[in-house]
């Protein structure tokens, strides 16, 4: 302890202070980088989370000793990497999270046999319109969305009942298409019974209404939207097939089709009369005859079958014979319906870009088409979209230059080793963090503890010289004798070239204090105080 005490004197007070100051800023630095190494990464556990999910979220995650963290005002919870799955599973078998809105699981806990009819139906509709609201979120660019239903009871004594409703203000990430609306306003008719999608109204969250309900507006959307997934089709088709034979991205395609949407239902009757056909025939014969009896009115006279006066000649005999015949006209009834979206007529437009090639100099040099080439893909463009002329359709191929030239500089691509590499956004900004503190550590070491420990090893050579220097005169003077003596005898010259042989080692050894005291004043200091604090032997 005392060895120790002398040595922390020996110091002074601001080397004493420094060393202190050093040492707390290397513990604190490697104390940030193996808290920061072993810090486990953390990941999305959930996102736009409700104020209720998140609750109920981080309660559970505490109860499980397991460390997250809050992002955007609760609304995002971030746990480690390796426990994501096995914690997104253990949350949904509780029922986390709900959703921000009340599902069928409000069945779940009630006690139906004290529960009047009243408060059936209304959990009923609650769940219901949680149902829609979280089926209508899992949609692509919806955030959040509410659902509000109105199905009305059938009035006492009334012949008609009323048609139900349904209202929805959802809030989206940009624009929502005309077929996501459509598609929004046919799932919540087909999940609630009598709804039809003319009854649903879409609000957006800047009070946009997205769908009126008019009674003519899915039938317009429809329209609107077979025609648009037609001409974007054909346009596809003439573009890809164009561009084959002018290279990618040297055409430019646009396609119009004017659609009749008008349904037609045509009912003819034909009838032929070379086509005939018997349905029915009828023949009649008849056949009278009366004979002379002097005018005898008797009974034997009227009775049927008499051959008594068969002698006697017939004085009158007539025959009748008739036919009936029925027959049937041969006759075609013809129903013809037209379904609504009938092509009338397209028009197709098509630019192509020219011929480049290198010239002399390396240049390219632009060469326009010929006619030839272009009735071609004329032809072509023809054959692709159905060409009509009686319908009136019409095809335009025309040659221009484009503004900006085709690039002639492939784009690179990893390939062999790169091309294996494919490191994910967090492992990136995991080996950027190790060379950061890897880059800190060489800063410390090089800048920080290599000139400290230099100072102190200087500090311990001034100390060795100074003590050989001071020591040297005396030992000398000791050995002088003796050296001289030895040295008597040669001579004269070989004393004074032993003495001047001992100055300048002398000499050279003060000079040598003298600079280290120069570039080490500290250090010479300290050394002396600690030379004069010691006692006298």
């Amino acid at each position: 302890m005392q060895g120790l005490a002398d040595f922390l004197k020996g110091i002074g007070a601001a080397r004493f202070g420094a060393m202190i100051a050093v040492t707390a800023a290397l513990v604190g630095f490697f104390a940030f980088v193996i808290m920061r190494v072993t810090t486990p990464q953390m990941t999305t556990l959930f996102t736009d989370l409700s104020v209720e999910d998140s609750s109920g979220i981080i309660k559970d995650l505490e109860r499980q000793g397991i460390q997250f963290e809050l992002r955007n005002e609760g609304t995002i919870i971030m746990v480690p990497k390796d426990k994501v799955t096995r914690l997104r599973m253990k949350l949904a078998e509780g029922g986390l999270p709900k959703g921000g809105g009340v599902g069928y699981e409000v069945f779940d806990k009630s006690d139906a046999l004290g529960t009047t009819s009243f408060v059936q139906n209304i959990n009923h509709l609650r769940a219901l319109e949680g149902e829609l609201a979280r089926t209508i979120r899992a949609i692509d660019r919806i955030q959040a969305a509410r659902v509000h239903l109105v199905l009305p009871e059938r009035p006492l004594f009334s012949r008609e009942a009323p048609e139900p409703s349904a209202s929805i203000v959802v809030r989206v990430r940009g624009a929502l298409e005309a077929q996501q609306i459509r598609a929004i306003r046919h799932l919540v008719a087909s999940a609630v019974n009598g709804l039809k999608p003319q009854r649903v109204s879409i609000v957006d969250e800047a009070g946009q209404l997205l769908a009126d309900g008019a009674a003519n507006d899915p039938e317009q959307a429809v329209g609107d939207e077979r025609r648009t997934a037609f001409e974007k089709r054909m346009r596809k088709q003439v573009e890809d097939i164009v561009s084959s034979v002018v290279g990618t991205g040297r055409a430019r395609v646009q396609l119009s089709a004017d659609f009749d949407f008008n349904k037609i239902t045509q009912t003819s009757d034909k009838f032929d009369p070379e086509g005939r056909v018997l349905r029915s025939s009828q023949t009649r014969e008849e056949q009278s005859m009366t004979a002379d009896n002097n005018g005898q009115v008797t009974v034997n006279n009227e009775l049927p079958g008499n051959q008594q006066n068969s002698g006697v000649a017939a004085k009158d005999q007539s025959k009748k014979s008739e036919e009936t015949n029925n027959y049937e006209i041969s006759r075609t009834t013809k129903t013809e319906v037209t379904e609504a979206g009938r092509v009338n007529r397209i028009s197709v437009a098509v630019l192509v870009d020219g011929i480049y090639t290198k010239n002399d100099k390396g240049e390219l040099a632009y060469t326009d088409r010929t006619k030839e080439q272009l009735d071609r893909i004329a032809t072509v463009v023809r054959s692709a979209i159905g060409f009509d002329q009686k319908r009136g359709d019409q095809v335009e191929v025309v040659n221009l230059r484009f503004a900006d030239a085709p690039s002639t500089t492939p784009i690179a691509e990893p390939s062999g080793f790169l091309g294996m590499l494919q490191f994910t956004k967090d492992d990136v900004m995991y080996f950027v963090e190790l060379g950061v503190m890897m880059l800190l550590g060489l800063i410390v070491l090089f800048l920080v503890i290599r000139p400290l420990v230099k100072r102190i090893l200087a500090s311990d050579e001034v100390a060795a010289a100074i003590s050989g220097v001071l020591s040297g005169p005396a030992d000398s003077d000791e050995a002088s004798p003796a050296a001289g003596q030895a040295l008597l005898p040669s001579g004269a010259a070989s004393a004074i070239d032993v003495a001047t042989i001992q100055g300048q080692v002398h000499a050279q050894s003060v000079h040598r204090v003298g600079e280290l005291a120069e570039r080490n004043p500290n250090e010479t200091v300290a050394i002396i105080r600690q030379w004069l604090t010691e006692p006298s032997k």
